[in-house]
């Protein structure tokens, strides 16, 4: 009987992976396997992918006695994250070492800074230190190719005992083997757009965020869904998703108000971002929120020390950081429904006073 044939007959029949069901697959020896799942022998990147490919299609996984007799607990927790000075992050990554050392944990942290592909390749250093579990502090993409790399780097964590949690990712094509603790992304971009519409704006501009992240693309459904259920035209020159930070913030604004002089409120994806907006503004001699109202979204101490305070949405960021420890670890009670659905935290808008009718 054929390799392949085995295989489809092992499966038929329910019984788990095994390694060498996965080398039978990959045509490459049990040792190969191995070597690649332990992280602790150099293995050519395309045999890597191909034992990768067929851990996912298989649904291997290392049992767990047999894990508790090759590695110790290591109580470390790895941490990737964009950057450490946006609060966004920052805030969430705070939340995360609290809980880790209240866990009699170790928290190592890497920063990706924003650079395409550094996640991948820092999951599978982590993995190499045989960590316990690796989270993934937002960031992300939604490119397929990323997606089924974080899928593969997921199950080769399962397959040695570890794990891997996304946290503030969205829930969207999570992979198989790992948890997920988001917030309602859209949904708070929806209810700060109503709150804007419900004041009687009509022309609102988006402004701010990079268009290949999912974060900033359900931000946008969010805004979109909230004009379209009230009637009012979309109109994508409006829309300026152009990067991130303050001099984004800045120079979109003052482009978009150049262009569109009718506009009557802006929503900033961000707290930084909203303050360029704030600035651009004010050196076109326009008040906020008299002549134009501004709105965001994150809710960092940025927003109640601008002036006027900021009305934004507010995001659990320290308890999202908490409950990504606690989903990386199986702390009990961590989720309200199964792991794998994952945990979606709620969002709410702060009312400040950057929002008023719109001038006549």
């Amino acid at each position: 009987m054929s390799s392949t044939s085995e295989q489809t007959r092992v499966r038929g029949l329910r019984r788990p992976a095994t390694v060498s069901d996965v080398a039978a697959a990959a045509q490459v020896s049990t040792a190969t396997v191995s070597r690649v799942l332990n992280g602790n022998y150099p293995v050519a990147a395309a045999t890597r992918e191909r034992v990768m490919r067929a851990v996912s299609k298989l649904g291997y996984a290392a049992n767990a006695n047999a894990r508790a007799l090759t590695q110790s607990d290591t109580k470390t927790i790895g941490i990737i994250v964009p950057e450490l000075v946006d609060p966004f992050f920052g805030y969430m990554v705070r939340g995360l070492e609290r809980a880790t050392q209240e866990s009699g944990r170790l928290a190592i942290i890497a920063t990706t800074s924003f650079r395409p592909g550094a996640e991948i390749a820092l999951i599978d250093r982590m993995r190499e230190r045989r960590v316990d579990a690796v989270i993934v502090v937002s960031g992300g993409s939604s490119d397929p190719a990323y997606r089924r790399q974080l899928a593969q780097r997921a199950d080769a964590l399962a397959a040695m005992g570890s794990r891997l949690v996304l946290c503030a990712h969205p829930t969207l094509d999570l992979p198989s083997a790992a948890r997920s603790v988001a917030y309602d992304t859209e949904g708070g971009a929806f209810s700060v757009t109503e709150h804007l519409i419900a004041n009687g704006h009509r022309r609102i501009a988006m402004v701010g965020g990079e268009s290949h992240l999912p974060t900033i693309g359900l931000r946008r459904d969010g805004y979109l869904r909230a004009l379209a259920s009230r009637g009012i035209d979309i109109d994508e020159d409006l829309i300026r998703i152009e990067g991130f930070g303050r001099d984004v913030g800045y120079a979109s604004t003052r482009a978009l108000m150049e262009e569109h002089p009718d506009v009557t409120a802006i929503f900033a994806v961000n707290d930084t971002i909203a303050s360029g907006v704030y600035d651009a503004l004010g050196d076109a001699g326009l008040r906020i929120p008299m002549d134009v109202s501004v709105v965001a979204y994150d809710d960092t101490p940025l927003a109640a020390n601008l002036s006027p305070k900021l009305t934004t949405v507010h995001v659990p960021l320290e308890q999202l950081g908490q409950e990504a420890l606690r989903a990386a670890i199986d702390e009990p009670d961590a989720f309200s429904r199964t792991p794998e659905q994952g945990l979606t935290l709620g969002t709410y808008l702060v009312h400040r006073d950057s929002v008023a009718m719109p001038p006549r």
